[in-house]
């Protein structure tokens, strides 16, 4: 065992910044210059890959077809792409000013020790959703075959119904996994030119698919006339389920957008994201909405995903080849939006609670082992309603971080952190016991209220709760994301953490004088900061 344990532990690396006591690696450390790669332009396409997915399309098409009109769902699509926006841009600025990951960052707002609680809640999260992207990976393998060899839509099935996957599905996410695998590698600095590629070949086809089938049903102007099918309260509320369902899906992001963030050339790029999320969100929502009114008028049925679509194209004149060419770009969406969303995330937040045994390339291959395959995450998008259900717990835990983490950095903190003390655990930011005891009751206060809504999304039959308690798990995320920040707000006033309000930035890594803003750099106070400065902080 003793050799097993030398063989598997990464070699101790010098830190830039952390204490020589403190186990770290390089890929932990706050980003140097020379890959400051990521500009507005860059956060531009990486919303338009992370959002043009099947995911996006059915999030907003499931809605739909819970009853709501079309037009009741465009709004909550926007209302829910902007309840993502504010928090992710507020977010971001902390990694495009200090170039440090998420992993670091919370622990100004948690302490030392009760930061990794936040760690561990996005890291497991992170796994389901990347067996969620996984498994619609999969099912866009199964059409690109079966227009190349039409027999495998014949494939007999060896699985029992309680696998929720037949056998020709567990081959294509197989198969999916294989191509997938060479792209969870990419540098995270380098994965701009992912998302160009993506951004000029999806929206296009996404849209052509959209128009084919308004044509083929004669045309969707009525669409947006049609009345919902449920009135009153209760359509008031499941409006509002629905858009913390579709405001959950991207809740992790509003937390750990620094780990991309940090690459920012400047720190005004990440103000990209706001006009950007509400609008690709917002189009793709639109394309399923539109798509699943008209399927149900040319194939009797409502298909909330594009990919039930495709299916229907193989039979058809000509449909082979439709089917083939854009499913392969489903697929490529898929992927994308799986790297830079969920497998690097989730490395990063490996590399902070076990230093000593991940580093990224690690990270990303437990995260492709244990949530593409050990969660198996094809049980949980096998109907539109588990679906909806899933994204809606998962922001439970993401609304009081993010609020947390916004308010600690723009309103207590007043943006000036001291970045050396974020990483040494015995820092100004150990708080008490390693644990910031005004976050802790934050968090006790906003979740535990929701977990009995929870309990009952996730398992109706059993768990009955009464109205009052499911209407507050129907809009978890605005309550838990405004009700943190008032809580922390409160709590910072009254008691204060006087050693943690530092009077001005103390920055981990030198920033380049024609890259500094004016305006920031008159807050920072400083003209210039030098390495030396920075290795007698340390000693100090």
């Amino acid at each position: 065992m003793a050799g097993l344990h030398k063989r598997w532990a990464l070699p101790k690396q010098e830190s830039s910044i952390a204490p020589q006591h403190v186990w770290s690696n390089a890929d932990q450390d706050p980003v140097p210059p020379e890959r400051w790669t990521w500009t507005g332009w860059t956060f531009t396409q990486y919303w338009l890959s992370d959002l043009v997915t099947v995911s996006t399309w059915s999030a907003a098409s499931s809605a739909y077809a819970s009853g709501l009109s079309a037009t009741d769902t465009v709004l909550l699509t926007l209302v829910a792409a902007i309840c993502n926006a504010i928090p992710t841009v507020l977010n971001g600025v902390v990694g495009a000013d200090l170039h440090i990951p998420f992993p670091v960052a919370i622990r100004a707002s948690y302490g030392s020790y009760f930061s990794y609680f936040c760690v561990a809640s996005r890291a497991i999260l992170a796994l389901f959703w990347f067996g969620i992207q996984s498994s619609y990976g999969g099912q866009c393998v199964t059409p690109i075959i079966v227009a190349i060899w039409p027999s495998y839509a014949n494939l007999p099935n060896h699985l029992p119904g309680s696998a929720a996957i037949t056998t020709q599905g567990m081959v294509s996410y197989v198969i999916y996994h294989i191509i997938q695998a060479p792209f969870l590698f990419i540098p995270t600095h380098k994965l701009q030119y992912m998302f160009y590629a993506k951004s000029a070949l999806v929206p296009p086809m996404a849209l052509a698919m959209v128009i084919w089938i308004t044509v083929k049903a004669g045309g969707g102007s009525d669409l947006f006339n049609e009345p919902p099918s449920v009135h009153g309260a209760a359509r008031a509320w499941l409006w509002l389920m629905n858009m913390t369902s579709i405001t959950g899906g991207f809740s992790t992001l509003a937390v750990n957008i620094s780990d991309f963030s940090r690459f920012s050339k400047k720190p005004t790029s990440t103000l990209w994201q706001l006009p950007m999320i509400p609008l690709f969100k917002v189009i793709t929502g639109l394309f399923g909405i539109i798509a699943a009114g008209a399927s149900k008028r040319v194939y009797g049925t409502i298909l909330w995903s594009p990919l039930q679509i495709i299916d229907e194209w193989q039979g058809s004149p000509g449909g082979r080849a439709a089917a083939f060419f854009c499913a392969t770009l489903w697929l490529i969406a898929q992927i994308c939006a799986n790297v830079s969303a969920n497998s690097i995330p989730f490395a990063n937040d490996m590399t902070t609670i076990w230093p000593k045994w991940f580093n990224i390339k690690r990270g990303v291959v437990l995260c492709m082992v244990l949530g593409g395959w050990a969660l198996c995450p094809w049980i949980i998008i096998k109907s539109g309603a588990t679906f909806l259900s899933f994204m809606g717990a998962y922001s439970i835990f993401m609304a009081p971080i993010a609020g947390i983490l916004c308010c600690d950095y723009w309103f207590i903190k007043r943006r000036k952190y001291d970045v050396p003390a974020l990483y040494d655990p015995r820092g100004i930011y150990y708080y008490r016991m390693g644990t910031n005891w005004r976050a802790l009751i934050c968090n006790l206060l906003v979740i535990v209220p929701l977990l009995p809504g929870l309990a009952h999304a996730v398992t109706p039959e059993n768990v009955h709760i009464n109205s009052g308690l499911q209407h507050l798990y129907d809009i978890n995320f605005l309550y838990g994301f405004c009700l943190s920040i008032v809580l922390y707000l409160c709590l910072n006033y009254f008691w204060p953490d006087q050693a943690t309000l530092v009077p001005n930035v103390v920055p981990g890594v030198v920033r380049p004088l024609d890259a500094v803003d004016s305006d920031l750099e008159a807050e920072v106070g400083v003209e210039k900061r030098t390495t030396d400065f920075f290795s007698k902080s340390k000693d100090s």
